[in-house]
């Protein structure tokens, strides 16, 4: 089974879930000496076998895969649904794009969870590591049994043990740096602002499994400095966006290197979970009012973000705090930067 510890380089390509993460990413990240993730989010259940298969095809083994958690028991509340769904419409309006319809905001809740648990157990993919939430141990052991190791992403403390708890063989920490959604357990949950210098020796004393560090990594010196702490790898995602094997819409992928964008900071008003963008005119606009309804929101701003593509002001820029830092250098390069001073 897969340990973290093999790596011949410490550096794990982040799962980038809605175009960034390729195929093409994965393999370079891997054939670097790192270890390289597909993301299934918002995937089809073919699109993720095509996708598998792709990696597989071009003679990559080692890899990972990261799925997307449902919670358990989540409420709609389609009240606040309407509210957001009103903030928008004068804005979907202006661009021309018809707002999904109440029914469509509530299908596929579950991101084709159990679909997408059968093709990675079937797949014996290396690696599953989890997003959102921790699979029950019954999962786990199912994976297990198929010879896939398990790592669980987590916020905090009590995550990380309920995860080891479960059966996780490891854990990603992020910290809150992090681009893009924070693996907070709980759709409602606020997100933590504990550093991840923090939270990895803080995580190590309560749990005995390895640690991957997450969340702001773009330099060599980020990587030496978590290593320092105890992880056994540092997973980076901004770093590699503007990479040519990444699916990074080429609007976010100049944004990332645009004066006119001087910070990022934590947004629900595109997915209606904290996830941090570059600050843009979308999220000055709708950040205040925006809904806790994952991932009803998601899909209710689809069709704005799609219709926006070319407008860095109209889609979400996902990055982390250091993205100043991200090269558009071909993925091996950036990955043996990063492993510069190790």
């Amino acid at each position: 089974m897969f340990r973290y510890e093999s790596l011949q380089v410490p550096v794990v390509g982040a799962p980038m879930a809605g175009g960034p993460s390729t195929p093409g990413l994965v393999t370079a990240v891997v054939n670097a000496g790192g270890l390289g993730f597909l993301a299934a989010g918002y995937l089809t259940p073919d699109k993720l076998t095509a996708d598998i298969a792709a990696v597989r095809g071009a003679g990559t083994e080692t890899f990972g895969v990261n799925l997307f958690v449902p919670e358990d028991g989540q409420v709609i509340d389609t009240e606040d649904i309407a509210r957001y769904r009103a903030l928008l419409q004068p804005y979907a309006d202006e661009l021309g794009v018809e707002l999904p319809s109440d029914s469509a905001l509530v299908e596929n809740t579950d991101d084709f969870w159990s679909d997408k648990l059968d093709i990675v157990a079937a797949a014996a993919v290396p690696v599953v590591s989890f997003t959102f939430g921790c699979p029950d141990a019954e999962t786990i052991a199912r994976l297990h049994d198929a010879g896939s190791a398990v790592t669980v992403t987590v916020t905090n403390e009590e995550d990380a043990r309920a995860a080891v708890d479960a059966g996780a063989d490891s854990l990603c920490v992020q910290g809150p740096d992090a681009g893009g959604h924070r693996s907070t357990f709980r759709i409602d949950a606020e997100s933590s602002e504990i550093s991840l210098d923090e939270l990895i020796p803080s995580i190590r004393r309560a749990v005995s499994v390895p640690i991957v560090a997450a969340g702001g990594i773009t330099t060599a010196s980020d990587v030496r400095r978590v290593l320092g702490y105890g992880a056994v790898a540092a997973q980076v995602g901004t770093a590699l966006l503007r990479s040519p094997e990444a699916g990074t819409k080429p609007a976010h992928a100049a944004a990332l290197v645009d004066p006119r964008f001087t910070e990022t900071m934590v947004t629900r008003a595109f997915s209606g979970r904290p996830a941090r963008a570059l600050r843009n005119k979308f999220v000055d606009r709708f950040d205040t009012g925006s809904s806790r309804q994952y991932p009803a929101i998601n899909t209710l701003t689809g069709g704005i973000r799609k219709a926006s593509a070319d407008d860095p002001h109209g889609i979400n820029l996902w990055a982390g705090a250091g993205y100043r830092s991200a090269s558009a250098e071909p993925a091996a390069r950036i990955i043996e930067e990063l492993a510069s001073t190790l």
